[in-house]
């Protein structure tokens, strides 16, 4: 069985949830159902925001995320970034129906449960619309193809991140082929400990049935560790690793199209609501928890930016802004269905400042040539977010608390709440996904490095990485 991960409910959402299921749930749980009694659970309104979700996700890849990073580039590498940004989607998703989703999202078959699946469901065998994966609720199931279509559209943007940190000067074969073994030996692994558990129906006669950080206890709402902090601590590694472009910091690099950046940017916001909405796996209060935090979290990471280079240059600038609205898109994250309104403002008004040091402060101290920031935004707000989960989700603070899924049906005790623990916990998780990425990222860039080679030569690079990777331009005039 495959599962994902979430948070929990206040008693008005554990309600809502359960009103809008009540044909399932009209008589007694039932405990472990068969495929019959799951296809009976399925809730139309579930399946049709699942499907909405997943492509709102896709939609912030392309053409949200190379949008993005496009604008950000030089006008002579801005198809380059756009075609990276388009394979990397395209070849994660084979990836995934392949090999991913049942190294993510089974237990069985594999000498290590608690690292990662086996191949039980490779080329999704077994697969089909007669299977069915478990939301987080007793009792409420989701079509098995819509949960692998979902989580899908999650490993295909997560290595496309990557590409920010090294962009204009990778070489795209290379690039492709880390992409590959990145997603099977460091993302598919992570999705796997933080997110796949047993289940709700199931947890309580398997509690060991979950992967490694998931059964620490880790909150990750929407993938502050399996997204964000893996991407950004790989972008820093590839970065250090493929070296500095020629001429940086010396000569002058801007973005040639803020204007394409902020569309781009724009997109992101809209897209993310799935990401982080659609990880509750249901249209319930809860999914309007999560859609609520990470509009207003956006918010004030955006304006926090802004006041923040009101103060340091004496002008705030759009890609301040919006830099600032992608790390409160990131911190949130991981928090999103977990904390309330006001506290994951407070989240989004913190994150910017902390992100600008590394992004103004950090990067020149140190001299590492991030090109797009995706250390500075991506794995510091994510480290930020994941460890504020611990404080936001306090039911004492008007977080969301946790269930217990150890029981049946789950329960919910605010008073079990511990924010000292729970923040050791993501503290754990944080430093647990920093080296595990980190370590195998570096083993991957290096070893392609020495066989392949990561890096255009210095001329290809000078003429641009759209005529010399793919023999064509961006802009013809």
């Amino acid at each position: 069985m495959t599962f994902s991960k979430k948070l929990c409910g206040v008693a008005g959402a554990i309600g809502l949830s359960l009103l809008a299921a009540a044909p399932a749930l009209a008589q007694a749980p039932v405990k472990a159902p068969d495929a019959a009694s799951m296809a009976a659970m399925v809730n139309k309104g579930d399946v049709a925001w699942m499907l909405v979700s997943a492509a709102l996700v896709l939609m912030m890849s392309v053409p949200g995320l190379a949008l993005f990073y496009g604008g950000l580039v030089r006008t002579k590498n801005m198809l380059s970034i756009l075609m990276q940004v388009f394979m990397i989607v395209s070849v994660a998703g084979l990836v995934w129906c392949c090999w991913g989703y049942s190294m993510a999202f089974t237990s069985t078959g594999t000498p290590v449960p608690w690292l990662v699946g086996g191949l039980d469901k490779a080329m999704l065998m077994n697969v089909s619309s007669a299977t069915f994966a478990a939301t987080f609720s007793n009792n409420i199931y989701l079509p098995e193809l819509v949960f692998v279509v979902f989580q899908m559209t999650f490993a295909m943007i997560t290595p496309a991140l990557i590409v920010g940190a090294f962009a204009e000067r990778v070489k795209f074969s290379a690039l492709i082929v880390f992409v590959v073994l990145w997603l099977t030996i460091v993302y598919f692994p992570m999705a796997h400990m933080v997110w796949y558990w047993a289940g709700p129906d199931f947890l309580a006669d398997a509690p060991t049935d979950a992967g490694l950080l998931w059964g620490w206890g880790a909150l990750d709402f929407a993938g502050g560790t399996v997204v964000h902090i893996n991407a950004g601590i790989a972008g820093l590694v590839g970065c250090l690793i493929i070296g500095k472009r020629t001429g940086y910091p010396k000569e002058p690099m801007p973005p040639h199209s803020l204007t394409m950046t902020m569309i781009g940017a724009s997109l992101l916001w809209v897209g993310w609501f799935g990401f982080n909405a659609g990880s509750n796996l249901e249209a319930n209060a809860v999914t309007g928890v999560a859609f609520i935090n990470t509009m207003v979290a956006t918010c004030a990471a955006a304006v926090s930016w802004a006041l923040v280079e009101q103060f340091h240059h004496g002008k705030p600038s759009l890609l301040g802004a919006v830099t600032g609205a992608v790390a409160g898109l990131v911190a949130i994250t991981p928090a999103a269905g977990l904390g309330a309104p006001m506290t994951s403002i407070l989240l989004g008004l913190v994150v910017s400042p902390v992100c600008y040091l590394f992004v103004a402060f950090a990067k020149p101290k140190f001299g590492y040539d991030d090109s797009l920031d995706v250390f500075g935004v991506h794995c510091i707000g994510g480290i930020v977010g994941a460890i504020a989960t611990g404080i936001v989700a306090a039911p004492s603070l008007g977080g969301q608390g946790v269930f217990d899924y150890t029981v049946f049906p789950a329960g919910f005790d605010a008073d079990s709440y511990s924010i000292a623990t729970q923040v050791v916990t993501q503290i754990k998780a944080v430093a647990f996904t920093l080296v595990y990425s980190g370590v195998l990222s570096a083993v991957l860039f290096f070893v392609i490095d020495k066989t392949m080679g990561l890096r255009p030569s210095v001329d290809a690079e000078q003429e641009g990485m759209d005529l010399s990777s793919h023999g064509e331009r961006a802009y013809n005039y």
